[in-house]
């Protein structure tokens, strides 16, 4: 709403007739007046009379502020509808508006200011605007302009208002229309992962509308359609596939500052770009060349990696070693992030969690080891490198550890395209590599000008260190630490006895009748088979000590592992090898007797001739046989107690007699300190297990050692 008198413009004459306060009230006083102050110098406020006489004619605003405020306070307040748009909506288009507009904005806004410091130091209005126009070199007219274009509004929203808004129009452009048939061919050509050229699905495209009759546009309308209506994210998932659409969406930024040391950790394998060369081991793996795995735990805040370890493949053994070296060394993690490989999520170590989407989860689970440590479990996303901070540290070990001069040679390139010009001219031992690997960690931990939130320049091992110090740190007990040093496995006891049957070795104790049937956890050594196992109920309370009694030959969880392998490998060859003979399966077989049996039920054969039963039955008559048949019998007979006596003698010189003896005479030698060989250790072990073995020490404690004189 604005506010103006009911008369604008006034002649020499009216201005007299109206008696305005510090106005002269004759016509002549009024020329003076003007000619003095120069008002008809400024055409803005000043204009010729039109009509008759002529003469000047003034605005009302060059009058002294008493005369106007009674003009004003004359004048009815006429409401007059506001065409301006409110605050909000000014400024959402102004910042649309390109350099040039805006700037002419803020020289408008800065002359209005001048005139408003003007008026604040005693001039008029009219006073300010002549003098800041000279100073400017504009008219007044023009600063009287934005003036009305900011009047009413307020100081700090004027901006807006004063931009020129006929340089800011848009022409929008006129839309060709394309037939619609034309288009969908397009689009179905182009919108693919193959990601054709679009002159190439054009020109296709117009072969088709030729032959259809469907009217064809030209490729560069076609182009301007495209991306006028097809948003970017849209093409690039169209062409590009779900992994590029990804990438156009900024990861999540998380804040590491408000945790504390050993808060989170997270883990991960990582395979390094470099040949290895493995040792031989004593369960009968050869040596072998591949590239090694490491297993590492980093801890979030700091990105300090905490421990490591190197093995062949991926498996929850490593990851258990690794966990147990840190918890040993550091403490027990609030938090762990874990990736959501089959390692990471096998019972061993994340039991019991519910949260596990890997292998089948029972009620009856036994507690894995971060389970059972009450550390909260967290699964990075699969495929999502910026899931696992880890990652990160990888990357720089892909430069500074895989590309070692140590190393040169057994380089293999990350990628099946980028193998070097030598690649496979050598292959690191595996000590070498365990060296260099442990300097480059330790390197990575100190070396200082990290650039991360938390460390401002100083090293991953500086910022771990500080706040180790000051953070609230749980510590494994005892009892905790038997949950890494330990396999852990759901075995059911016997239901009669309670003993526990596991890995060929038989554990009993006289307090494990109470758990006769009850489903257990077994916590071993993994090295020590022999030295018996720590037995868990399924609710994790630990319940007592069960040692071996019966030792089977496998001593250690290396041979097991080994053995099973090669077990699963022999299997998988019997049965390519039974496949490659049998081309035909039974169901073949059966289809083609099926085939081949006639449909129609043959006739029963009736007899014809029927002999009639006049008398009873004779009793027969044993017939006697001749000579030779008896010779043949008694020569079978000769024969047959021939092999029986044989198998007599054979019996009597094989009675396990002297089987036993070897046994006792290797038992000797290892009671009294004396070296067996790993396949003396097997055979002794898997004897001991036989009944012959208990037959004879029973005969020897009850008759003594002449028992085993022939």
């Amino acid at each position: 709403m604005t506010t103006a008198p009911q008369q604008e413009w006034w002649s020499a004459a009216e201005i007299a007739e109206a008696e305005l306060p510090d106005m002269p009230t004759t016509k002549r006083r009024v020329n003076d007046l003007a000619a003095r102050l120069a008002w008809s110098d400024h055409p803005d406020v000043a204009r010729r009379r039109t009509g008759r006489g002529g003469g000047w004619e003034y605005h009302w605003t060059l009058f002294p502020h008493r005369a106007q405020a009674l003009l004003l306070s004359r004048a009815k307040a006429a409401p007059i509808p506001d065409a301006r748009p409110d605050r909000d909506e000014a400024w959402t288009w102004y910042e649309t508006l390109p350099a040039g507009p805006k700037a002419k904005a803020e020289k408008r806004l800065m002359i209005i200011q001048k005139v408003a410091a003007f008026e604040a130091g005693g001039s008029t209005r009219n006073m300010a605007v002549c003098d800041v126009a000279r100073m400017e070199g504009v008219a007044p007219r023009t600063i009287w302009n934005w003036l009305d274009m900011v009047s009413g509004i307020r100081a700090d929203d004027r901006l807006p208002y004063l931009a020129p808004r006929n340089q800011t129009g848009r022409r929008s452009p006129r839309a060709t229309e394309i037939d619609p048939q034309f288009l969908d061919l397009i689009k179905a050509d182009y919108l693919r992962l193959e990601e054709p050229t679009l002159r190439s699905c054009y020109d296709r495209t117009v072969r088709i509308a030729k032959a259809q009759g469907i009217e064809i546009t030209p490729l560069h309308t076609v182009s301007r359609w495209i991306k006028r209506t097809v948003s970017p994210t849209a093409l690039v998932y169209a062409r590009k596939g779900y992994e590029a659409l990804k990438r156009m969406r900024p990861a999540q930024t998380r804040d590491k500052t408000a945790m504390h040391a050993l808060e989170g950790v997270n883990g991960d394998f990582h395979r390094f770009d470099v040949f290895v060369r493995f040792p031989a081991s004593a369960d009968g793996q050869p040596e072998e060349i591949a590239r090694v795995q490491m297993c590492a735990f980093q801890d979030i805040h700091s990105g300090m990696i905490l421990s490591y370890r190197l093995d062949r493949t991926p498996n929850s053994h490593c990851v258990q070693l690794t966990l147990g070296e840190m918890i040993e060394r550091w403490g027990i993690p609030e938090h762990v992030l874990l990736d959501n490989g089959r390692e990471f999520a096998a019972k061993l170590i994340t039991g019991g969690s519910k949260t596990r989407y890997r292998f089948k989860v029972k009620e009856d689970d036994p507690s894995g080891l971060l389970t059972s440590l009450g550390c909260e479990i967290h699964w990075a996303l699969p495929y999502s490198g910026q899931s696992k901070p880890i990652e990160r540290a990888f990357r720089d070990m892909c430069d500074r550890v895989a590309k070692h001069p140590a190393f040169a040679g057994a380089y293999t390139g990350n990628s099946p395209d980028a193998k070097p010009e030598n690649y496979g001219n050598a292959a690191v031992p595996l000590a070498v590599f365990q060296k260099i690997l442990d300097e480059e960690i330790k390197d990575h931990n100190e070396r200082g000008d990290r650039r991360s939130e938390v460390a401002y320049g100083r090293s991953f091992a500086d910022v771990f260190r500080e706040s180790y110090a000051n953070a609230p740190i749980r510590k494994a007990t005892a009892a905790q630490r038997r949950l890494w040093l330990m396999g852990a496995e759901g075995i059911r006891a016997n239901s009669t006895t309670g003993q526990i049957n596991f890995m060929g070795n038989r554990y009993w104790a006289d307090w494990m009748a109470d758990i006769a049937g009850q489903k257990v956890v077994a916590r071993f050594d993994r090295q020590a088979l022999w030295d018996g196992i720590h037995i868990y109920s399924s609710s994790d309370a630990y319940l007592g000590f069960a040692p071996c009694q019966v030792k089977a030959g496998f001593f250690d969880m290396e041979d097991a592992r080994a053995t099973a392998k090669a077990k699963k490998a022999w299997v998988k060859t019997q049965k390519a090898e039974l496949a490659a003979y049998r081309k035909l399966t039974v169901r073949d077989v059966a289809d083609a007797l099926e085939a081949a049996t006639p449909q129609a039920p043959a006739e029963p054969v009736a007899a014809k001739v029927v002999r009639p039963l006049f008398d009873a039955p004779k009793t027969p008559v044993a017939e006697q046989p001749s000579d030779k048949v008896t010779a043949i019998q008694s020569a079978m007979v000769a024969d047959l107690d021939a092999a029986r006596t044989s198998r007599l003698a054979k019996s009597e010189e094989a009675d396990g007699r002297d089987t036993f003896v070897r046994a006792r005479e290797l038992e000797q030698l290892q009671a009294s300190g004396g070296h067996l060989t790993k396949q003396q250790q097997v055979w002794l072990a898997g004897y001991q297990t036989t009944a012959e073995y208990r037959t004879w020490s029973s005969m020897v404690e009850d008759f003594g050692e002449d028992v085993l004189a022939k």
